[in-house]
């Protein structure tokens, strides 16, 4: 039986590392990155971190060891100077943008080299403010699992606010679904997009501060070789106690 579920798993695997990049223009997916994401199951990665400090002081959250803080020309230098081309995402939040940076000092690098992340720029003018990205920055910065798109670093400099997160190099689960002319997705995909989804909700909502993934949809689980689910913090709630859940089930 052991074997059967070595040979499932190496199927599945293979299968998911089969579909098209997000960089084939059929499969470019503007929504990509535009909120965080949830990533199907993987059986590696970082090890799940629990501990959520709710109550911290700006100074405290931009001073987290587990995030780089980037400068603007630095991610300007990672993205080709926000060229278009270089666009991946939009929303109302504002644009996101591919990038390279390097893979063991996170210093930018010469596009074609290195790790590649996605930049998300806010508009200034946008519905996401200040406290809004400090609050993004403060609880993605915490939250760390193997079925959740990792928040890598994060950008202040005046006016401009930025998040660096790794890149999805298969794009959005909507996708592969439903855009016209995309290659069906097999059963042992969906399964295991299934089984990746539920572990990073799973992993949400057994926190030592329950955090309930309000918006979570198709567009939203994004692919590489996992599936990865991508909670931006507008889309989550913190609850305190197991009577604040009631009202949710």
């Amino acid at each position: 039986m052991g074997n059967c579920l070595e040979k499932a798993r190496s199927k599945v695997d293979n299968s998911l590392n089969s579909l098209p990049n997000s960089e084939d223009p059929k499969t470019h997916d503007r929504k990509g990155h535009s909120s965080a994401s949830l990533r199907s199951p993987s059986l590696g990665g970082n090890t799940p971190s629990r501990g959520l400090q709710v109550h911290r002081t700006e100074g405290e959250i931009l001073l987290s060891p587990n995030l780089k803080a980037f400068t603007y020309s630095e991610l300007k230098n990672a993205t080709k100077n926000f060229r278009p081309d270089s666009l991946i995402g939009e929303g109302g939040f504002g644009h996101v943008y591919k990038g390279w940076i390097d893979e063991h000092t996170l210093e930018a690098v010469r596009p074609g080299a290195g790790m590649v992340v996605a930049v998300k720029k806010l508009k200034p003018e946008g519905f996401q403010g200040h406290k809004e990205w400090l609050s993004e920055v403060n609880y993605l910065g915490q939250l760390h699992h193997p079925n959740l798109v990792k928040l890598i670093g994060f950008c202040l400099d005046g006016d401009s606010r930025l998040l660096v997160y790794e890149y999805m190099s298969k794009g959005s689960l909507e996708n592969h679904l439903f855009r016209r002319g995309a290659r069906p997705l097999s059963w042992a995909i969906r399964i295991k997009v299934a089984i990746g989804a539920a572990r990073g909700l799973t992993f949400l909502h057994d926190s030592e501060e329950p955090v309930i993934y309000r918006d979570f949809k198709a567009s939203n689980i994004l692919l590489d070789s996992v599936c990865h689910l991508c909670p931006s913090w507008q889309r989550l709630l913190l609850f305190r106690s197991c009577e604040n859940l009631n009202k949710y089930k």
